[in-house]
């Protein structure tokens, strides 16, 4: 059987790895050079779909103690999984500056509470 306990850390330990890949990715990027770097915004846009998969596999009942707006998370990842024509690079941009550290933040501290 599955412990869905267990689970629940290592998928959001993968959701900080990908937040840090994300932060690396774009260190020396603003949001210019990011509009203009067609491998460095698939590289992002990866991390994202790895973070919004991975909150997929989180327990609910963990996710909802804590106020973040985690339909956007899956949300963002379908879109860029499914819609992906119709991704503005300008807004992920605005997403990594942003909405990126507040993610972050609420996944450690989540990590650090409820672990």
């Amino acid at each position: 059987m599955k412990d869905s306990y267990i689970d629940s850390q290592k998928r959001l330990e993968q959701i900080l790895k990908a937040i840090s890949e994300i932060e690396k990715y774009v260190l020396d990027e603003d949001g210019k050079s990011f509009c203009d770097n067609g491998l460095v915004q698939d590289a992002v846009l990866m991390q994202f779909i790895v973070i919004g998969e991975s909150i997929n596999f989180v327990e609910s009942e963990k996710l909802l103690k804590y106020d973040y707006p985690w339909y956007k998370v899956k949300s963002f990842r379908n879109m860029i999984a499914h819609e992906y024509f119709n991704i503005k690079m300008r807004a992920v941009w605005e997403i990594i500056q942003k909405d990126l550290p507040k993610l972050k933040s609420t996944i450690t501290i989540i990590l650090e509470s409820e672990f």
